[in-house]
């Protein structure tokens, strides 16, 4: 997943009250970063493959993980923060549910002065 798009996707599941953040695993490698109650995160999309998948990590520890999602390859921004905001992590494999859950109050968007300076001020 490329820089803005990734950004993209973590300030849509940020207005849906999701608290997700950008990842930067590796050198011009992006993904999403997503802080889970218990302590836990999920990151998606780390690896720079085609498809989305996540591994669900407590203090660097892998304790669980997302399996490819099917057709994900062909997703657009819109069914990426869809999936993420579905997703389940209560079980070691997580699952789908069939409806995301009721939009928490939305969450301010991070970056601050710095990302309007590098983003044109928009």
């Amino acid at each position: 997943m490329d820089e803005s798009r990734a950004q993209r996707v973590v300030d849509a599941l940020r207005d849906r009250g999701v608290p997700a953040h950008l990842a930067r695993p590796g050198v011009a490698q992006y993904g999403i970063r997503v802080a889970l109650r218990d302590g836990r995160e999920a990151l998606w999309d780390t690896d720079g493959t085609a498809g989305l998948e996540a591994q669900v990590l407590r203090n660097g520890v892998l304790v669980g993980f997302v399996p490819h999602v099917e057709g994900s390859e062909n997703f657009d921004e819109e069914q990426v923060v869809d999936t993420i905001a579905r997703t389940d992590y209560d079980q070691p494999i997580a699952r789908q549910r069939a409806t995301a859950p009721p939009s928490a109050p939305p969450l301010p968007r991070e970056g601050g002065f710095f990302r309007r300076f590098r983003d044109g001020f928009r």
